[in-house]
């Protein structure tokens, strides 16, 4: 079985290479225990720590809604660049100012969003680097185990577990071990339990 999911595309216009601009909702509030937990990865390289939450910088966290505005600065004054469409998708924490978040997706795009917009829980897309291309995901973290399904580029899956080589992750209608150096959303070596 093999599973897809799409970005859809930004609406024609001086904009287009910007997103869409709508207006912001706040849905809901995110508290400290929603964020990331502290992983060994960031003990052990001593990152900083963020004001605001007091967790890791930088850090993977996901988006908690389908519709997440990034801004091209920390209030809603700054002008929206582009619209997630994508609930769950991971994207990586860079800095923080009190309510705003400056994060970067998987293609590099920066921007700040609303910390009530994010989600602790951990996501990964599945290797957004590769071409048109479907990988296995494996009944345990071994190559020689059975192929338990294909998943497509970009798909985005749940983590239950990394141990820094082989990840265990989930979706609708799939689980398995994936290596960890094709997906993106956790650190190389990171340990995720």
């Amino acid at each position: 079985m093999v599973w897809k999911h799409f970005f859809k595309k930004p609406a024609p216009g001086p904009a287009s290479n910007l997103g869409w601009i709508a207006p912001l909702v706040v849905l809901a509030s995110l508290t400290g225990s929603a964020h990331a937990q502290k992983t060994d990865k960031t003990a052990d390289l001593g990152q900083q720590i963020g004001k605001a939450s007091g967790l890791p910088i930088p850090r993977y966290v996901s988006l908690k809604f389908a519709r997440v505005n990034l801004r091209q600065g920390p209030s809603r004054d700054h002008q929206t660049l582009w619209i997630y469409e994508r609930k769950g998708l991971p994207v990586e924490v860079t800095a923080e100012a009190e309510i705003w978040y400056r994060i970067r997706d998987s293609s590099g795009t920066e921007g700040w969003v609303l910390h009530s917009q994010l989600s602790g829980q951990r996501t990964v897309l599945i290797a957004p680097w590769k071409k048109a291309e479907a990988l296995n995901l494996y009944a345990s973290a071994s190559s020689d185990s059975a192929v338990t399904a294909k998943l497509q580029v970009n798909v985005i899956a749940n983590v239950k577990s990394c141990d820094g080589k082989w990840c265990h992750i989930f979706g609708s209608g799939y689980t398995g071990y994936m290596q960890q150096q094709n997906l993106w959303g956790v650190y190389p070596n990171e340990q995720v339990n």
